[in-house]
C-alpha cells in the first residue's frame, strides 16, 4: 500500500514540476506577446475566480476579508503576478529558471529566520554557498550578452522575493493549501480586476485570440488549479522533504525547455548556473 501510494506521490510530484516549469516558459511568451503585465495578471485572476467561486461556495467558505487572507492577496497573488510578468519582457526564460525558483531555497528560510524566528537548518550551510555560485555563473552570462537584461533580472529576483514572502506568510496564516489557494486568488480578484479595468493600460484588445487563450488556459487553470492540486497530493503521500527535493528540478528543466522550445541559446555559463542552482536547490530541500 506504501508502494502504492508513493509512486502515485512522484506522479503527482512530477506533474508538479512540469507545471512549474512550464510557468517560465509560458510567462516568456506572454512577456514576448503584444499583452503587457496588467492583462496577463487580469486572465490570471479572471479564470481562476471563475473555477475557484464555486468551490469558495459549496466546499471552502475560506473568510476573505482580514488581514491574513489580505496579505496573501497583495503578495502571492497581485504583486508577484505584476512583477513576474513585467520581468518577462525583458528578461529570457532561462534566467528565469534560476532566479525565481533556485533562489527560493535561499530566500525562504532566510526570511523564515527573521520573520518567524526558525533557526537556520544545518544543510543549507552547504545549500546556500552552491546557489550563491550558481547565481555568480548567471551573472556572468547577464554581463556578456548584447543585450541588457538587467532591468528584468532584477524583476526576476524580487519576484522571488515575493514568493518567498508569501510562502511564509501562508506558513504562518494557518490556513491550509486549498483555503491560502482560494481565499487569496478570489480575494486578489475583487481587488484586482475592478482597478485593472478602469485605471490600467490593456493591451489585451490588439493581441491575438492563441495568445490570449494560451495564458488565460495556463495561468488560470494550470498553475492556479491544476498544480495546486498536484502539489497537494504530492506532498501527502511523499511529506514535504522528499517533495521540495523534486521540485529541485525546477530551474534545470525550465532552462532545457527555454532552449528546446523558445529556441533561447544556452552558453556554458547559464549552463553551468542552471545545474549548480539546481544542485543547491536541492540540497536545500532534503
Amino acid at each position: 500500500m506504501q508502494t502504492s501510494s508513493a509512486k502515485s506521490g512522484y506522479f503527482f510530484v512530477a506533474g508538479t514540476v512540469l507545471i512549474w516549469s512550464g510557468f517560465v516558459l509560458v510567462a516568456r511568451m506572454g512577456g514576448a506577446s503584444a499583452l503587457n503585465a496588467f492583462d496577463i495578471t487580469a486572465l490570471r485572476f479572471g479564470v481562476a475566480s471563475l473555477i475557484l467561486l464555486p468551490l469558495w461556495i459549496f466546499w471552502k467558505r475560506v473568510p476573505l476579508f482580514n488581514k491574513t487572507v489580505l496579505s496573501l492577496a497583495l503578495s502571492g497573488g497581485i504583486g508577484y503576478s505584476v512583477v513576474v510578468y513585467f520581468a518577462f519582457k525583458h528578461a529570457p526564460a532561462a534566467h528565469g529558471a534560476v532566479l525565481i525558483s533556485g533562489l527560493l531555497p535561499f530566500f525562504v528560510p532566510l526570511l523564515a529566520f527573521w520573520l518567524l524566528k526558525e533557526p537556520l537548518r544545518s544543510n543549507l550551510r552547504i545549500a546556500l554557498p552552491v546557489i550563491a555560485v550558481g547565481i555568480l555563473c548567471l551573472g556572468v552570462d547577464i554581463f556578456s550578452r548584447s543585450e541588457n537584461t538587467l532591468p528584468g533580472d532584477v524583476l526576476l529576483v524580487v519576484s522571488s522575493i515575493i514568493w518567498a514572502l508569501y510562502t511564509i506568510l501562508a506558513k504562518r496564516s494557518g490556513l491550509g493549501p486549498w483555503e491560502t489557494a482560494i481565499g487569496s486568488a478570489l480575494l486578489a480578484a475583487l481587488i484586482y480586476l475592478p482597478v485593472y479595468v478602469l485605471f490600467l493600460p490593456k493591451d489585451i484588445l490588439h493581441a491575438p485570440v492563441a495568445d490570449i487563450a494560451l495564458q488565460a488556459i495556463y495561468q488560470g487553470v494550470v498553475v492556479a488549479v491544476i498544480a495546486m492540486f498536484f502539489y497537494m497530493a504530492a506532498m501527502t503521500r511523499l511529506g514535504p522533504a522528499r517533495t521540495g527535493a523534486c521540485m529541485a528540478l525546477v530551474p534545470a528543466l525550465a532552462g532545457i525547455g527555454a532552449s528546446l522550445i523558445l529556441g533561447e541559446t544556452l552558453n556554458v555559463w547559464l549552463i553551468s548556473g542552471l545545474l549548480v542552482t539546481s544542485t543547491g536547490a536541492w540540497l536545500g530541500a532534503r
